[in-house]
């Protein structure tokens, strides 16, 4: 009896994601939201406003239906404030563009000046912060964190309490006691307060038994608990410093925190963000696809290497290697069924076709899998005369040439339209 497991890898939809009896969070809540438009250009290049439109409507196409709740724009230049508005007057409910500004009245005033109503507020948090780059002390810059935070709630203007650097800061003397002071705030204002946990130099850890401020569960958990904030109203921001980005975000959101904020590709400072397309899938493994759209998402990387961005080729979902192989036994098993090397179906979900590359090392079964693809056809056997014709000049092109690097397209339909005639027309 087959035990293909079709309740956890459907193949037409993500993998699904099964907690049992977990009860840490309730993952009905869980949501996106973006930063591409603001940490993902700190991390690449200062974008048009052309530029920042396209990226918005594709976020707008993927996550229209709410599963994008927002995204962050900068207020800073001329250029900024022309996408914000931009953004603002396509109207649409998700993404829902935030303004992200420091923690001063200037930037306030940004705010207040182009009419949006939220702000994520930058709030350096930890010591490293607080005693080295603004050469002060705790009471002083947190005094200065709730001025502004006051003078955002009399103007109506909701917060996300963004707490740089808090994966290494005192949570039981700074970060809980100053958390409990916003909410008093927010309350006695009647203005809602967010509050974003970014991890800034990716030092955190997804494991439950690693305390905080590293443990990212530990960390959640106790700021839930303290300050009785809504798990909707609690982000995670990781970056990718330690390669634990997608693995921390998770962990946030198995733990309370419902917001999860990420950029297209991970693109932003140093080693990057957690990618958008890969928590995608994820979200849409825990709770469907009923209000995500994952079939914008194959048209990412075309969009971005259109405006200039080298997309790595290994990267996770949207990388050229992501649904390529090289490998002969891999490609075999592909050639009998997608299903062995695929955890879900490309093309169908996001229209990103499964491909091959050909070296010697590929095989007779790459050959006849990149026959199939170029002819349309299911019937091409690997133990075919004329596949094993192709594959022998294959190794002997190789041999006689020194070559290291897999053939392309072109150079496959050279060598074999000389036995499938009708490839003639694909040169």
């Amino acid at each position: 009896m087959d035990r293909l497991f079709r309740d956890v890898f459907p193949f037409s939809e993500p993998p699904k994601i099964k907690v049992v009896n977990w009860g840490k969070a309730d993952l009905s809540k869980i949501y996106l939201t973006d930063t591409t438009l603001r940490d993902g250009q700190q991390g690449w290049k200062y974008l048009t406003v052309e530029e920042g439109l396209e990226i918005y409507e594709l976020l707008h196409e993927i996550g229209g239906k709410g599963s994008i709740r927002s995204t962050e724009v900068f207020l800073y230049t001329a250029r900024d404030r022309a996408l914000a508005k931009a953004i603002m007057e396509k109207g649409y409910e998700y993404p829902k563009p935030v303004a992200w500004i420091r923690a001063n009245l200037q930037d306030l005033n940004l705010v207040s000046e182009i009419g949006l109503d939220e702000a994520v507020v930058l709030m350096s948090i930890s010591d490293y912060h607080i005693v080295y780059k603004f050469n002060s002390t705790r009471d002083v810059v947190i005094g200065k964190y709730l001025s502004v935070a006051e003078e955002a709630f009399k103007r109506g203007i909701t917060i996300k309490a963004s707490l740089e650097d808090v994966t290494r800061a005192d949570l039981d003397n700074v970060v809980i006691p100053f958390l409990q002071k916003l909410i008093n705030l927010s309350e006695r204002y009647g203005v809602k307060l967010k509050v974003k946990l970014p991890d800034t130099l990716g030092v955190g850890m997804p494991f439950e038994f690693v305390p905080p401020p590293r443990g990212i569960p530990a960390l959640v958990t106790r700021i839930r608990e303290e300050t009785n904030l809504r798990e909707e109203d609690i982000e995670f921001h990781g970056h990718n410093d330690l390669g634990l980005v997608v693995a921390n975000h998770l962990a946030a959101w198995f733990y309370g925190a419902a917001s999860s904020n990420v950029t297209l590709l991970g693109i932003g400072e140093r080693a990057g963000n957690c990618p958008l397309e890969v928590m995608a899938i994820h979200y849409a493994g825990i709770k469907g696809l009923s209000d995500i759209n994952l079939r914008p998402l194959g048209r990412v990387r075309e969009l971005f290497e259109k405006m200039g961005y080298r997309v790595p080729d290994h990267l996770p979902i949207l990388g050229k290697n992501a649904f390529r192989t090289k490998a002969g036994i891999h490609a075999d098993g592909l050639l009998k069924n997608p299903e062995v090397y695929l955890p879900f179906d490309p093309y169908y979900l996001l229209g990103i076709p499964v491909s091959v590359e050909i070296t010697p090392h590929s095989g007779r079964a790459a050959v006849a899998f990149w026959l199939k693809q170029m002819l349309g056809e299911d019937s091409i056997s690997k133990d075919s005369q004329a596949v094993q014709q192709i594959f022998d000049e294959i190794v002997q092109l190789f041999e006689k040439t020194g070559r290291t690097q897999p053939l392309t397209d072109e150079e496959m339909l050279e060598i074999a339209s000389k036995y499938y005639p009708q490839l003639r027309k694909k040169r």
